[in-house]
């Protein structure tokens, strides 16, 4: 299992994409307020999530408040300003993989503090970023290769 972490997501469809990241891979989607939207279950249905309900997302007030109630044992964190590629990160089961807001990413402060958790997805100099939901698939991606991808239906319907 992995434990995606956005701080302070802004764009909700966004948030629905990770969501169906988490959905398809068993992930935990952990929220850090505020939100650029609303996730009542009034919200979500209008939206048309049908895969909300197996979906299993916490919501926080702030950082202390998520490191209050969560035990982490190993974090990533993704930014465009870490100084390695996430291919050099070794992910444990139950890692947490924490991500910014679309428009800052995670805060500057937050980043020192974990210098050595952090990574970046390698891209072409003047590109500013990845789209958030793309950057989150890559990573639990990568992060269910090392693992072996646990639990997940590894081959598909078609005879080969």
């Amino acid at each position: 299992m992995l434990n995606i972490v956005l701080h302070e997501p802004e764009i909700p469809q966004n948030c629905g994409n990770i969501a169906r990241t988490c959905a398809a891979t068993g992930s935990v989607l952990h929220l850090i307020r505020p939100l650029g939207f609303d996730i009542s279950e009034k919200a979500v249905r209008r939206a048309g999530l049908d895969y909300w309900h197996l979906v299993d997302v916490r919501v926080y007030d702030n950082l202390e408040d998520f490191f209050s109630k969560n035990r982490v044992q190993q974090m990533w964190c993704l930014s465009t300003k870490a100084p390695r590629s996430y291919t050099q990160a070794s992910f444990q089961d139950g890692c947490y993989l924490f991500f910014g807001k679309e428009t800052k990413g995670l805060p500057e402060d937050f980043l020192e503090a974990h210098a050595q958790s952090c990574v970046r997805l390698p891209m072409r100099q003047e590109a500013r970023s990845l789209n958030l939901g793309n950057a989150v698939a890559i990573t639990v991606y990568e992060a269910l290769r090392q693992l072996d991808f646990p639990g997940l239906q590894d081959h598909g319907k078609m005879r080969g």
